[in-house]
Protein backbone atom coordinates (compact mmCIF):
# COMPACT_ATOMS: atom_id res chain seq x y z
CA UNK A 1 0.00 0.00 0.00
CA UNK A 2 1.24 3.51 -0.70
CA UNK A 3 -0.05 7.00 -0.01
CA UNK A 4 0.44 9.91 -2.38
CA UNK A 5 -0.59 13.53 -2.52
CA UNK A 6 -2.31 14.77 -5.68
CA UNK A 7 -2.85 18.42 -6.56
CA UNK A 8 -5.25 19.74 -9.14
CA UNK A 9 -7.75 16.91 -8.83
CA UNK A 10 -9.08 17.86 -5.42
CA UNK A 11 -8.94 21.17 -3.62
CA UNK A 12 -7.41 21.35 -1.19
CA UNK A 13 -4.95 18.57 -1.97
CA UNK A 14 -5.42 15.41 0.07
CA UNK A 15 -3.73 12.10 0.57
CA UNK A 16 -4.73 9.30 -1.77
CA UNK A 17 -4.12 5.66 -0.94
CA UNK A 18 -3.21 3.02 -3.50
CA UNK A 19 -4.34 -0.40 -2.32
CA UNK A 20 -3.44 -3.77 -3.73
CA UNK A 21 -6.63 -5.83 -4.13
CA UNK A 22 -6.39 -9.56 -4.83
CA UNK A 23 -9.51 -11.58 -5.61
CA UNK A 24 -10.27 -15.10 -4.44
CA UNK A 25 -9.23 -16.26 -7.90
CA UNK A 26 -5.83 -14.58 -7.55
CA UNK A 27 -6.51 -11.62 -9.87
CA UNK A 28 -4.74 -8.47 -8.70
CA UNK A 29 -5.72 -4.83 -9.18
CA UNK A 30 -4.46 -1.56 -7.77
CA UNK A 31 -7.22 0.62 -6.36
CA UNK A 32 -7.51 4.31 -5.53
CA UNK A 33 -10.80 4.44 -3.65
CA UNK A 34 -12.65 7.77 -3.73
CA UNK A 35 -16.15 8.14 -2.29
CA UNK A 36 -16.38 11.84 -3.19
CA UNK A 37 -16.58 11.30 -6.96
CA UNK A 38 -19.53 9.08 -8.07
CA UNK A 39 -17.55 7.44 -10.87
CA UNK A 40 -15.62 4.23 -11.40
CA UNK A 41 -12.78 4.06 -13.92
CA UNK A 42 -11.22 0.70 -14.74
CA UNK A 43 -8.10 0.48 -16.92
CA UNK A 44 -6.35 -2.77 -17.78
CA UNK A 45 -3.72 -4.12 -20.14
CA UNK A 46 -2.19 -7.37 -21.27
CA UNK A 47 1.51 -7.62 -22.00
CA UNK A 48 1.79 -8.49 -25.67
CA UNK A 49 0.43 -6.42 -28.53
CA UNK A 50 0.67 -6.01 -32.28
CA UNK A 51 4.30 -7.14 -32.40
CA UNK A 52 2.98 -10.67 -31.71
CA UNK A 53 0.67 -10.68 -34.73
CA UNK A 54 1.47 -13.69 -36.94
CA UNK A 55 3.20 -13.01 -40.28
CA UNK A 56 0.64 -12.40 -42.97
CA UNK A 57 -2.00 -11.38 -40.45
CA UNK A 58 -0.53 -8.12 -39.23
CA UNK A 59 -3.26 -5.95 -37.74
CA UNK A 60 -4.85 -8.84 -35.84
CA UNK A 61 -4.48 -7.20 -32.41
CA UNK A 62 -6.01 -3.95 -33.60
CA UNK A 63 -8.86 -5.61 -35.49
CA UNK A 64 -9.67 -7.76 -32.46
CA UNK A 65 -9.53 -4.74 -30.16
CA UNK A 66 -11.78 -2.82 -32.51
CA UNK A 67 -14.44 -5.53 -32.58
CA UNK A 68 -14.56 -6.80 -29.00
CA UNK A 69 -17.06 -4.08 -28.09
CA UNK A 70 -19.10 -4.57 -31.29
CA UNK A 71 -21.62 -6.91 -29.78
CA UNK A 72 -21.33 -9.54 -27.06
CA UNK A 73 -23.48 -12.29 -25.63
CA UNK A 74 -27.12 -11.74 -26.54
CA UNK A 75 -26.46 -8.16 -27.73
CA UNK A 76 -25.50 -7.35 -31.30
CA UNK A 77 -23.33 -4.29 -32.02
CA UNK A 78 -26.19 -1.78 -32.00
CA UNK A 79 -27.78 -3.23 -28.88
CA UNK A 80 -24.45 -3.33 -27.04
CA UNK A 81 -23.71 0.32 -27.78
CA UNK A 82 -27.26 1.29 -26.88
CA UNK A 83 -26.96 -0.53 -23.55
CA UNK A 84 -23.82 1.48 -22.76
CA UNK A 85 -25.42 4.75 -23.82
CA UNK A 86 -28.47 4.08 -21.66
CA UNK A 87 -26.27 4.07 -18.53
CA UNK A 88 -23.75 6.70 -19.73
CA UNK A 89 -20.92 4.17 -19.61
CA UNK A 90 -18.08 3.34 -21.97
CA UNK A 91 -16.12 0.18 -22.79
CA UNK A 92 -13.25 0.13 -25.28
CA UNK A 93 -10.11 -1.69 -26.37
CA UNK A 94 -6.93 -0.81 -28.26
CA UNK A 95 -3.55 -2.32 -29.12
CA UNK A 96 -0.07 -0.93 -29.69
CA UNK A 97 3.16 -2.74 -30.47
CA UNK A 98 3.78 -3.97 -26.92
CA UNK A 99 0.39 -4.15 -25.19
CA UNK A 100 -3.33 -4.75 -25.64
CA UNK A 101 -5.45 -2.39 -23.53
CA UNK A 102 -8.98 -1.95 -22.33
CA UNK A 103 -11.05 0.39 -20.21
CA UNK A 104 -14.45 0.83 -18.65
CA UNK A 105 -15.90 4.03 -17.19
CA UNK A 106 -19.26 4.32 -15.47
CA UNK A 107 -21.32 6.20 -12.95
CA UNK A 108 -21.03 4.36 -9.66
CA UNK A 109 -24.82 4.00 -9.51
CA UNK A 110 -24.75 2.04 -12.80
CA UNK A 111 -21.86 -0.24 -11.89
CA UNK A 112 -23.85 -3.48 -12.04
CA UNK A 113 -24.82 -3.12 -15.67
CA UNK A 114 -21.46 -1.62 -16.65
CA UNK A 115 -19.44 -4.47 -15.19
CA UNK A 116 -21.83 -6.95 -16.82
CA UNK A 117 -21.27 -5.38 -20.24
CA UNK A 118 -17.51 -5.33 -19.69
CA UNK A 119 -17.56 -9.03 -18.78
CA UNK A 120 -19.63 -9.84 -21.87
CA UNK A 121 -17.20 -8.02 -24.18
CA UNK A 122 -14.25 -9.92 -22.73
CA UNK A 123 -15.76 -13.38 -22.47
CA UNK A 124 -18.51 -13.49 -25.11
CA UNK A 125 -17.54 -11.14 -27.92
CA UNK A 126 -19.66 -12.04 -30.94
CA UNK A 127 -17.39 -11.03 -33.84
CA UNK A 128 -20.44 -10.85 -36.10
CA UNK A 129 -19.63 -10.65 -39.80
CA UNK A 130 -21.15 -7.21 -40.37
CA UNK A 131 -19.34 -5.67 -37.40
CA UNK A 132 -15.99 -7.24 -38.32
CA UNK A 133 -16.26 -6.03 -41.91
CA UNK A 134 -17.19 -2.53 -40.78
CA UNK A 135 -14.23 -2.26 -38.41
CA UNK A 136 -11.93 -3.84 -41.01
CA UNK A 137 -13.04 -1.18 -43.52
CA UNK A 138 -12.36 1.53 -40.95
CA UNK A 139 -8.82 0.26 -40.39
CA UNK A 140 -8.15 0.04 -44.12
CA UNK A 141 -9.48 3.58 -44.59
CA UNK A 142 -7.18 4.79 -41.80
CA UNK A 143 -4.21 3.11 -43.49
CA UNK A 144 -5.02 4.77 -46.81
CA UNK A 145 -5.40 8.10 -45.08
CA UNK A 146 -1.99 7.62 -43.47
CA UNK A 147 -0.48 7.05 -46.90
CA UNK A 148 -1.34 10.69 -47.70
CA UNK A 149 -0.31 12.32 -44.41
CA UNK A 150 3.35 13.44 -44.29
CA UNK A 151 3.68 12.77 -40.56
CA UNK A 152 2.30 9.24 -40.86
CA UNK A 153 4.51 8.54 -43.89
CA UNK A 154 7.57 9.68 -41.94
CA UNK A 155 6.66 7.52 -38.96
CA UNK A 156 5.96 4.37 -41.00
CA UNK A 157 9.19 4.84 -42.95
CA UNK A 158 11.22 5.46 -39.79
CA UNK A 159 10.08 2.24 -38.09
CA UNK A 160 10.53 0.17 -41.22
CA UNK A 161 14.05 1.54 -41.64
CA UNK A 162 15.02 1.16 -37.98
CA UNK A 163 13.69 -2.41 -37.64
CA UNK A 164 13.64 -3.99 -41.11
CA UNK A 165 13.74 -7.58 -39.80
CA UNK A 166 11.86 -7.18 -36.53
CA UNK A 167 8.12 -7.02 -35.72
CA UNK A 168 8.61 -3.43 -34.51
CA UNK A 169 9.22 -2.47 -38.13
CA UNK A 170 5.70 -3.46 -39.17
CA UNK A 171 2.66 -1.21 -39.00
CA UNK A 172 0.68 -2.13 -35.88
CA UNK A 173 -2.45 -1.76 -37.98
CA UNK A 174 -1.16 -4.10 -40.66
CA UNK A 175 -1.86 -3.59 -44.34
CA UNK A 176 -5.00 -3.86 -46.44
CA UNK A 177 -3.78 -7.26 -47.64
CA UNK A 178 -2.98 -8.64 -44.17
CA UNK A 179 -6.25 -7.35 -42.69
CA UNK A 180 -8.14 -9.14 -45.44
CA UNK A 181 -6.61 -12.45 -44.32
CA UNK A 182 -7.95 -12.22 -40.77
CA UNK A 183 -11.12 -14.22 -40.18
CA UNK A 184 -13.49 -14.76 -37.25
CA UNK A 185 -11.58 -17.82 -35.87
CA UNK A 186 -8.41 -15.68 -35.74
CA UNK A 187 -10.22 -13.09 -33.62
CA UNK A 188 -11.64 -15.74 -31.32
CA UNK A 189 -8.21 -17.33 -30.98
CA UNK A 190 -6.68 -13.94 -30.16
CA UNK A 191 -9.03 -13.43 -27.22
CA UNK A 192 -8.82 -17.03 -26.09
CA UNK A 193 -5.05 -17.40 -26.15
CA UNK A 194 -3.43 -13.97 -25.80
CA UNK A 195 -5.69 -12.27 -23.25
CA UNK A 196 -4.92 -14.26 -20.11
CA UNK A 197 -4.81 -13.67 -16.38
CA UNK A 198 -1.04 -14.10 -16.07
CA UNK A 199 -0.17 -11.19 -18.39
CA UNK A 200 -2.94 -8.88 -17.12
CA UNK A 201 -2.56 -5.71 -15.03
CA UNK A 202 -5.48 -3.62 -13.71
CA UNK A 203 -5.94 -0.15 -12.24
CA UNK A 204 -9.21 1.08 -10.70
CA UNK A 205 -10.20 4.51 -9.40
CA UNK A 206 -13.49 5.60 -7.87
CA UNK A 207 -16.37 4.81 -5.58
CA UNK A 208 -15.90 1.10 -5.02
CA UNK A 209 -14.75 -0.78 -1.92
CA UNK A 210 -11.89 -3.32 -2.04
CA UNK A 211 -14.16 -6.25 -1.13
CA UNK A 212 -16.60 -5.45 -3.91
CA UNK A 213 -13.78 -4.91 -6.41
CA UNK A 214 -12.29 -8.30 -5.54
CA UNK A 215 -15.55 -10.00 -6.50
CA UNK A 216 -15.87 -7.91 -9.66
CA UNK A 217 -12.38 -8.96 -10.73
CA UNK A 218 -13.35 -12.62 -10.67
CA UNK A 219 -16.69 -11.90 -12.38
CA UNK A 220 -15.07 -9.99 -15.25
CA UNK A 221 -11.63 -11.55 -15.71
CA UNK A 222 -11.97 -14.95 -14.04
CA UNK A 223 -13.05 -16.67 -17.26
CA UNK A 224 -9.87 -15.76 -19.14
CA UNK A 225 -7.18 -18.35 -19.80
CA UNK A 226 -4.69 -18.75 -16.96
CA UNK A 227 -1.60 -18.32 -19.17
CA UNK A 228 -1.17 -16.66 -22.58
CA UNK A 229 -0.20 -18.75 -25.58
CA UNK A 230 3.49 -19.16 -26.25
CA UNK A 231 4.90 -16.23 -28.13
CA UNK A 232 7.66 -13.76 -27.59
CA UNK A 233 9.30 -10.86 -29.34
CA UNK A 234 13.12 -10.77 -29.39
CA UNK A 235 15.11 -7.77 -28.24
CA UNK A 236 15.78 -5.26 -30.98
CA UNK A 237 18.55 -2.81 -31.82
CA UNK A 238 17.62 -0.11 -34.34
CA UNK A 239 19.67 0.41 -37.45
CA UNK A 240 21.90 3.47 -37.33
CA UNK A 241 23.11 6.31 -39.50
CA UNK A 242 20.49 6.54 -42.23
CA UNK A 243 18.99 9.58 -43.94
CA UNK A 244 15.98 9.02 -46.18
CA UNK A 245 13.90 11.38 -48.27
CA UNK A 246 10.35 10.49 -49.29
CA UNK A 247 9.52 12.93 -52.07
CA UNK A 248 6.24 14.79 -51.80
CA UNK A 249 5.35 18.08 -53.45
CA UNK A 250 4.47 20.00 -50.32
CA UNK A 251 5.79 23.41 -49.21
CA UNK A 252 7.04 22.21 -45.83
CA UNK A 253 8.97 19.04 -45.08
CA UNK A 254 8.12 16.86 -42.08
CA UNK A 255 11.08 15.23 -40.34
CA UNK A 256 11.23 12.34 -37.88
CA UNK A 257 14.55 11.34 -36.33
CA UNK A 258 15.76 8.96 -33.66
CA UNK A 259 18.29 6.44 -32.44
CA UNK A 260 18.78 3.81 -29.75
CA UNK A 261 17.78 4.87 -26.25
CA UNK A 262 17.00 3.15 -22.96
CA UNK A 263 14.50 0.65 -21.65
CA UNK A 264 12.45 1.73 -18.66
CA UNK A 265 14.43 -0.32 -16.13
CA UNK A 266 17.81 1.12 -17.14
CA UNK A 267 19.65 2.80 -14.21
CA UNK A 268 20.31 5.85 -16.40
CA UNK A 269 16.64 6.40 -17.22
CA UNK A 270 16.10 9.30 -14.82
CA UNK A 271 19.30 11.01 -15.91
CA UNK A 272 18.16 10.59 -19.50
CA UNK A 273 14.78 12.08 -18.56
CA UNK A 274 16.45 15.25 -17.27
CA UNK A 275 18.80 15.33 -20.26
CA UNK A 276 15.92 14.98 -22.71
CA UNK A 277 14.00 17.85 -21.11
CA UNK A 278 16.99 20.13 -21.57
CA UNK A 279 17.73 18.98 -25.12
CA UNK A 280 14.30 19.00 -26.73
CA UNK A 281 11.61 17.71 -24.40
CA UNK A 282 11.12 20.94 -22.50
CA UNK A 283 8.96 22.66 -25.07
CA UNK A 284 9.83 26.33 -25.43
CA UNK A 285 12.52 25.94 -22.72
CA UNK A 286 14.69 23.44 -24.61
CA UNK A 287 18.01 23.97 -26.36
CA UNK A 288 16.64 22.82 -29.70
CA UNK A 289 13.75 25.29 -29.51
CA UNK A 290 16.19 28.06 -28.68
CA UNK A 291 18.48 27.26 -31.62
CA UNK A 292 15.97 26.23 -34.28
CA UNK A 293 12.91 28.34 -33.46
CA UNK A 294 13.88 31.33 -31.33
CA UNK A 295 17.21 32.33 -32.86
CA UNK A 296 16.52 31.46 -36.50
CA UNK A 297 12.78 31.04 -36.96
CA UNK A 298 13.21 27.76 -38.84
CA UNK A 299 10.25 25.95 -37.28
CA UNK A 300 7.36 26.54 -34.95
CA UNK A 301 8.12 23.36 -33.02
CA UNK A 302 11.06 21.01 -32.61
CA UNK A 303 11.00 18.32 -29.96
CA UNK A 304 12.53 15.13 -28.57
CA UNK A 305 11.23 12.39 -26.30
CA UNK A 306 12.27 9.10 -24.75
CA UNK A 307 10.40 6.01 -25.93
CA UNK A 308 11.12 2.99 -23.71
CA UNK A 309 9.63 -0.21 -25.09
CA UNK A 310 9.57 -3.84 -24.04
CA UNK A 311 12.29 -4.93 -26.45
CA UNK A 312 14.22 -1.73 -27.11
CA UNK A 313 14.52 1.90 -26.12
CA UNK A 314 14.59 4.95 -28.36
CA UNK A 315 15.40 8.65 -28.30
CA UNK A 316 13.04 10.21 -30.82
CA UNK A 317 12.30 13.66 -32.18
CA UNK A 318 10.70 15.68 -34.94
CA UNK A 319 10.54 19.01 -36.72
CA UNK A 320 8.71 20.54 -39.68
CA UNK A 321 10.21 23.36 -41.71
CA UNK A 322 10.38 24.94 -45.16
CA UNK A 323 11.93 22.75 -47.83
CA UNK A 324 14.71 25.26 -48.38
CA UNK A 325 15.78 25.13 -44.73
CA UNK A 326 15.50 21.45 -43.84
CA UNK A 327 19.23 20.85 -44.20
CA UNK A 328 20.00 23.85 -41.97
CA UNK A 329 17.58 22.64 -39.33
CA UNK A 330 19.08 19.15 -39.33
CA UNK A 331 22.61 20.57 -39.05
CA UNK A 332 21.53 22.50 -35.95
CA UNK A 333 19.81 19.46 -34.43
CA UNK A 334 22.89 17.29 -34.96
CA UNK A 335 25.10 20.04 -33.53
CA UNK A 336 23.01 20.26 -30.35
CA UNK A 337 22.94 16.44 -30.17
CA UNK A 338 26.74 16.48 -30.22
CA UNK A 339 27.12 19.45 -27.85
CA UNK A 340 25.00 17.75 -25.18
CA UNK A 341 26.99 14.54 -25.58
CA UNK A 342 30.28 16.44 -25.35
CA UNK A 343 29.57 19.02 -22.64
CA UNK A 344 26.51 17.83 -20.75
CA UNK A 345 24.22 20.40 -19.13
CA UNK A 346 24.70 23.32 -16.78
CA UNK A 347 23.64 23.26 -13.15
CA UNK A 348 21.01 25.91 -13.88
CA UNK A 349 19.54 23.84 -16.70
CA UNK A 350 19.43 20.76 -14.49
CA UNK A 351 17.73 22.58 -11.60
CA UNK A 352 15.12 24.07 -13.94
CA UNK A 353 14.50 20.68 -15.56
CA UNK A 354 14.00 18.92 -12.22
CA UNK A 355 11.64 21.63 -11.03
CA UNK A 356 9.46 21.33 -14.13
CA UNK A 357 9.51 17.53 -14.32
CA UNK A 358 8.44 17.14 -10.71
CA UNK A 359 6.08 20.10 -10.67
CA UNK A 360 4.18 19.10 -13.80
CA UNK A 361 3.74 15.43 -12.92
CA UNK A 362 0.54 15.89 -10.85
CA UNK A 363 -1.08 17.48 -13.92
CA UNK A 364 -0.97 14.04 -15.51
CA UNK A 365 -3.32 12.83 -12.75
CA UNK A 366 -6.20 15.25 -13.22
CA UNK A 367 -8.98 12.72 -13.82
CA UNK A 368 -9.97 9.27 -12.63
CA UNK A 369 -9.25 7.83 -16.09
CA UNK A 370 -5.73 9.28 -16.15
CA UNK A 371 -5.03 7.95 -12.66
CA UNK A 372 -6.26 4.45 -13.52
CA UNK A 373 -4.15 4.55 -16.69
CA UNK A 374 -1.14 5.59 -14.61
CA UNK A 375 -1.71 2.67 -12.22
CA UNK A 376 -1.60 0.34 -15.22
CA UNK A 377 1.54 1.98 -16.67
CA UNK A 378 3.39 1.65 -13.36
CA UNK A 379 2.55 -2.04 -13.22
CA UNK A 380 3.51 -2.67 -16.84
CA UNK A 381 6.89 -1.05 -16.18
CA UNK A 382 7.27 -2.93 -12.86
CA UNK A 383 8.08 0.27 -10.98
CA UNK A 384 6.49 -0.70 -7.67
CA UNK A 385 3.34 0.43 -5.90
CA UNK A 386 5.27 3.22 -4.13
CA UNK A 387 6.66 4.65 -7.39
CA UNK A 388 4.71 7.91 -7.30
CA UNK A 389 6.02 8.56 -3.79
CA UNK A 390 9.59 7.80 -4.85
CA UNK A 391 9.56 9.55 -8.22
CA UNK A 392 10.46 13.09 -7.04
CA UNK A 393 13.52 11.83 -5.16
CA UNK A 394 14.62 9.77 -8.16
CA UNK A 395 14.53 12.91 -10.32
CA UNK A 396 16.12 15.11 -7.66
CA UNK A 397 19.00 12.66 -7.23
CA UNK A 398 20.17 13.24 -10.83
CA UNK A 399 23.51 15.08 -10.94
CA UNK A 400 25.35 16.94 -13.67
CA UNK A 401 27.68 13.97 -14.01
CA UNK A 402 24.69 11.65 -14.42
CA UNK A 403 23.33 13.79 -17.24
CA UNK A 404 26.75 13.93 -18.89
CA UNK A 405 27.14 10.16 -18.66
CA UNK A 406 23.68 9.51 -20.11
CA UNK A 407 24.25 12.01 -22.91
CA UNK A 408 27.60 10.50 -23.89
CA UNK A 409 26.06 7.06 -23.84
CA UNK A 410 22.96 7.90 -25.88
CA UNK A 411 23.48 10.89 -28.15
CA UNK A 412 25.41 10.00 -31.29
CA UNK A 413 24.64 12.36 -34.19
CA UNK A 414 26.13 9.93 -36.67
CA UNK A 415 23.73 7.20 -35.53
CA UNK A 416 20.51 9.12 -36.09
CA UNK A 417 17.97 7.70 -38.50
CA UNK A 418 16.43 10.71 -40.23
CA UNK A 419 13.34 10.49 -42.44
CA UNK A 420 12.25 13.57 -44.38
CA UNK A 421 8.92 13.71 -46.19
CA UNK A 422 8.71 16.61 -48.63
CA UNK A 423 10.95 18.21 -51.23
CA UNK A 424 13.98 19.35 -49.22
CA UNK A 425 16.77 21.31 -50.87
CA UNK A 426 20.44 20.34 -50.60
CA UNK A 427 19.78 17.16 -48.65
CA UNK A 428 21.48 13.94 -49.70
CA UNK A 429 19.82 10.63 -48.77
CA UNK A 430 21.88 7.67 -47.64
CA UNK A 431 22.37 5.35 -50.64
Amino acid sequence: MTVLLLFGLWAPARAITIERVISKGGIEAWLVQDRLVPLISVSFAWRGGAALDPPGKEGLAQLAAGTMDEGAGELDAAAFKRALEDISASVGYSADRDNTRGSMRTLAANREQAFRLLALSLNKARFDGEAVERVRAQLVAALRNDEQRPGAIADTTWWKTAFPDHPYGRRPGGTAQSLAEIQRPDLQRFVGTRLARANLVIGVVGDIAPAELAQRLDDVFGGLAAEPANGDVPDAVPAAGRQLVVKRQIPQSVVEFGEQGLKRDDPDYYAATVMNYILGGGGFSSRLTDEVRDKRGLAYSVYTYLLPMDRTGLVMGGVATQNARVAESLDLIRAEWGRMARDGATEEEIVNAKTYINGSFPLQLDSSKRISDMLVAIQLDRLGIDYIDRRPSLINAVTAEDVRRAARRLLKPESLIVVVVGDPANLTPTP
